[in-house]
């Protein structure tokens, strides 16, 4: 079954962060993708940009139309997301639990229940 993870933060909380500790927490990170994608469970690892960057689609009239984004005033946005492949949620759970920080904020969880097939 496939699981999402996500990851919130604002420009706040990562510049708190002083920037030559950057690199290691980045190896941190880049330890946890390598762990979970060499045992074939982790088959995504997304950082999004910030949210500056975002943008709200909507249709209207038949054409998109775009205004900033991500949504409504919020502090924290997703920073990140990872999807995982796991034979259980109990797995997936333990995996989400190793993620580097997860001592320190919360990695939000989601079972994915549909997934759409593939057009090749």
């Amino acid at each position: 079954m496939k699981y999402l993870l996500l990851i919130y933060g604002n420009q706040e909380k990562w510049g708190a962060i002083p920037a030559d500790k950057w690199p290691e927490e980045i190896a941190k990170q880049d330890a946890w993708n390598r762990k979970y994608q060499e045992t074939g469970e982790l088959i995504g690892a997304y950082g999004l940009a910030d949210a500056v960057n975002a943008r709200l689609v909507r249709r209207e009239e038949g054409a998109p139309a775009v205004t900033d984004g991500p949504y409504l005033e919020t502090k924290e946005y997703i920073g990140s997301l990872y999807l995982l492949d796991c034979e259980s949620e109990e797995r997936a759970l333990e995996i989400a639990a190793d993620m580097p920080w997860a001592h320190i904020d919360p990695v939000e969880f989601w079972p994915i229940l549909h997934e759409a097939p593939a057009l090749s």
